[in-house]
């Protein structure tokens, strides 16, 4: 059976849930992704469009996009990060922070080359993306 997470935007106005297991899994560590989470690093679960649905609050909720690849939702009450899709890559990204049951199994890191938080855990380090999302597929050491 397929386990569902829960999960919302910071104030609970929003709420979504994921099915399943994600597509793909990671850290990013592009300029866009800091910027936006306000953070060193955006922990990333990718999912099938279908795997992921708005339970509460759609009417609230607010899209930016800066690029055609990324379009950011947020709650407009809260302003509390929710997802992004990624049209190109038919894939959501839900982040991990805010699927709080999910427990997040990151495979790679993405942008490395961008990165302003060294991380040594092993995982490869994409200086971009991989090839079959259209970047160089070059890895970088830690």
């Amino acid at each position: 059976m397929n386990q569902t997470h829960k999960g919302s935007c910071f104030c609970g106005a929003v709420e979504l849930t994921v099915t399943g297991e994600p597509v793909a899994a990671g850290y990013c560590h592009c300029s866009s992704c800091r910027s936006w989470a306000a953070a060193p690093v955006n922990a990333f679960s990718l999912w099938k469009p279908d795997a992921v649905k708005v339970t509460k609050g759609e009417g609230n909720i607010g899209v930016y996009h800066k690029t055609e690849k990324s379009y950011r939702k947020f709650c407009k009450t809260c302003g509390g990060h929710l997802l992004t899709d990624h049209p190109p890559f038919g894939l959501v990204d839900v982040y991990a922070a805010t699927i709080p049951t999910y427990r997040h199994q990151p495979a790679l890191h993405v942008h490395y080359a961008e990165t302003v938080l060294r991380i040594k855990d092993g995982l490869p380090k994409m200086k971009d993306m991989p090839k079959e999302m259209g970047g160089s597929g070059d890895t970088l050491p830690e």
